[in-house]
């Protein structure tokens, strides 16, 4: 068994976001209480020619371990060939295999959920990078429950999956047809971890302590993957394992708190230094601080000031009003828009 599951351990996961679980934000959420964490999902193709922007996305650090590194394709021996590269270069935790990104522009390649629409090509895909891996690393796999309500076939997946050699399965409650709507579906992904002897990992609607702990109380799964909860709210781990210690809610986390993690999360993008430019940087932050937003009272006109921001000063500056709005008394009725400034500022 992987070890982060051995001793009656149940991890909580950061689940991989395209765009999202960079090397960056997997520190935040590795400082915060994660405890395993998945890369960013890569091309095999983009890792057999060495393309230095593919090869970007399997950066780790050493604090963030166990980690493993997510591929994608649908060749299992060109998979398996990439996964060695990995290895090579990088001596991750583990080889993780997307078996259920829902993306257009992944699934017309046949990779991602389209394979579960095709399960001898699944099977052959785990199997020849199970193979190819050898001992070096472990190899899971991260599936949907099945590609449509008509066709839900996890826990026929899953036993494929374990008899190819996988070591642990993360199973996402929706179809690739729902792709994040609707609720997931926590019956499959019981029965799903009760198919099979390898751990099963849940994902799907975890965004409390008290979700954590109904489904690791009410069904067979051996740890749970947190996503989207954690884009907008990364203390999401500290709080459901305080939770689950204890019984009891943490405080809730205060603006100012927010506001220093928005800003140490765009300096610290800064220094990673692979964008060109500061204003590249920044551009690629504003996704990150529209999630944040969502934490924050007037979210909806902060969203209007961060689309537009170029800068780190800019943001700092955005801090500073929004901190000087609360500590005013955050009077929403009146707002925190100048009425002359149609972009927005946050005095009243």
């Amino acid at each position: 068994m992987l070890p982060w599951f051995q001793n009656d351990q149940f991890p909580l996961y950061l689940a991989p976001m395209a765009g999202v679980t960079n090397l960056v934000f997997r520190r935040i959420c590795k400082e915060l209480g994660a405890d395993v964490m998945v890369t960013e999902f890569v091309s095999a193709e983009g890792i057999i020619q060495a393309d230095q922007r593919t090869r970007r996305y399997t950066e780790f650090e050493d604090e963030q371990r166990p980690v493993g590194v997510q591929l994608f394709g649908a060749d299992g021996s060109r998979m398996a060939e990439a996964a060695r590269k990995i290895i090579d270069w990088k001596e991750p935790d583990f080889i993780d295999i997307n078996f259920g990104c829902p993306v257009n522009k992944v699934v017309s390649k046949n990779g991602g959920s389209s394979l579960l629409r095709d399960c001898p090509v699944l099977a052959d895909v785990a199997e020849k990078i199970a193979k190819g891996v050898g001992d070096q690393v472990p190899v899971t796999a991260k599936i949907r429950i099945g590609w449509d309500a008509d066709s839900i076939n996890a826990p026929d997946v899953c036993t494929l999956l374990e008899e190819s050699g996988m070591q642990a399965i993360a199973i996402h409650g929706r179809t690739r047809s729902q792709g994040y709507s609707g609720e997931a579906d926590w019956e499959v992904i019981d029965e799903c971890s009760r198919t099979v002897s390898v751990p099963v990992v849940g994902n799907g609607d975890i965004s409390t302590g008290q979700d954590v702990e109904l489904r690791k109380g009410t069904t067979g799964v051996s740890g749970v993957m947190i996503g989207r909860a954690a884009m907008q709210h990364p203390w999401v781990f500290q709080e459901a394992k305080h939770y689950l210690e204890t019984g009891e809610h943490l405080p809730p986390v205060t603006p100012e708190t927010r506001w220093e993690l928005i800003i140490r999360h765009a300096r610290m993008l800064l220094e990673w230094n692979v964008f060109p430019n500061e204003k590249f940087a920044m551009q690629s932050m504003r996704s990150r601080l529209m999630a944040y937003s969502r934490g924050l009272r007037n979210g909806k006109k902060l969203r209007v000031r961060f689309s537009t921001v170029e800068t780190l000063s800019e943001l700092e500056d955005i801090a500073a009003e929004y901190l000087a709005w609360c500590e005013k008394g955050g009077n929403e009725s009146t707002g925190f828009v100048r009425q002359t400034d149609p972009v927005g500022s946050l005095t009243s």
